[in-house]
């Protein structure tokens, strides 16, 4: 079947990564479906609701032969991925295979751990948290599937997002631009001088689109386009403060700070236990 005759299904359409992936292959001309809890998607693409957690709707989200992206985005909270992550992965992967439909997981770097230095596919699975050990059991999962001829389905790995339709969910977004623009300093987490890779949404939205017509790059791992060589935070900041014409003023958040924080808040818990990640060059 010619790629444009296939439906193109992303499930978990919204967001900073699914809005610009839908785009993109409403733009390509692609047969676009588009699943989300609120049934909500753009004007040329054909919505449906479901959630993820439920089997049966899984299951009628997914066409037969049909190309299915996994872009959902869960609270912030290992509690709700644990959760809910295997369980989606679960359901996703069982739809895909009864209507031999093919499947771009789009994954994060968690999985990997502290890694001082580049990170490559080639990279090992060792996670230094509860989310990175979470998002590798379900990367195996779905790599097992795979290599036991269930499934054909390919990883799109990308780091940290910044760029349009983020600006609920970014760090950057939040703590640098949104900062910068009201006339504050941005706000930098652990330490300042340290490398941090981030990748941009709309080169997201593309590279799924072109792993998707790719005959060759299927049952593999791939990492997006994300900013080489990686910047150190206060580079991120000054670089960002200079295209907004604000000056580039920064705090710190140690980790101390943040750890004491997350003693009254889920959310800042959640995000010092990721600190490895902006202690030593990460890219």
């Amino acid at each position: 079947m010619n790629i444009q005759e296939q439906y193109h299904i992303i499930l978990g359409s919204g967001g900073a990564a699914g809005t610009p992936l839908a785009r993109e292959l409403a733009g390509a001309g692609m047969r676009l479906r588009t699943v989300s809890r609120s049934g909500r998607g753009p004007a040329r693409a054909e919505t449906m609701s479901a959630d993820l957690t439920v089997a049966g709707q899984v299951l009628e989200a997914v066409e037969e032969d049909a190309v299915v992206y996994l872009l959902a985005g869960l609270a912030y909270d290992r509690r709700v991925w644990r959760g809910q992550w295997p369980l989606i992965m679960r359901n996703v992967v069982s739809a895909c295979e009864a209507k031999n439909a093919r499947l771009i997981f789009l994954d994060n770097v968690y999985l990997y751990g502290r890694v001082d230095g580049p990170m490559t596919e080639n990279t090992p699975a060792r996670p230094s948290s509860a989310k990175g050990r979470i998002r590798a059991g379900i990367a195996a999962f779905l790599q097992e599937e795979v290599a036991a001829g269930c499934l054909t389905a390919t990883l799109a790995r990308a780091a940290g997002f910044y760029g349009p339709h983020s600006e609920a969910t970014s760090i950057p977004e939040i703590l640098v631009f949104q900062r910068l623009a009201q006339g504050r300093p941005a706000q930098l987490l652990a330490r300042a001088d340290t490398r941090h890779s981030y990748t941009y949404t709309l080169d997201i939205g593309r590279a799924l689109r072109l792993l998707a017509e790719a005959e060759d790059c299927w049952n593999q791992v791939w990492h997006l386009p994300t900013a080489s060589p990686a910047l150190t935070g206060r580079q991120f900041v000054e670089l960002a403060a200079r295209e907004m014409g604000v000056p580039a003023r920064l705090s710190v958040a140690p980790r101390w700070l943040l750890t004491a924080m997350g003693l009254a808040s889920t959310r800042l818990r959640e995000v010092a236990e990721m600190l490895y990640q902006n202690e030593s060059d990460s890219m």
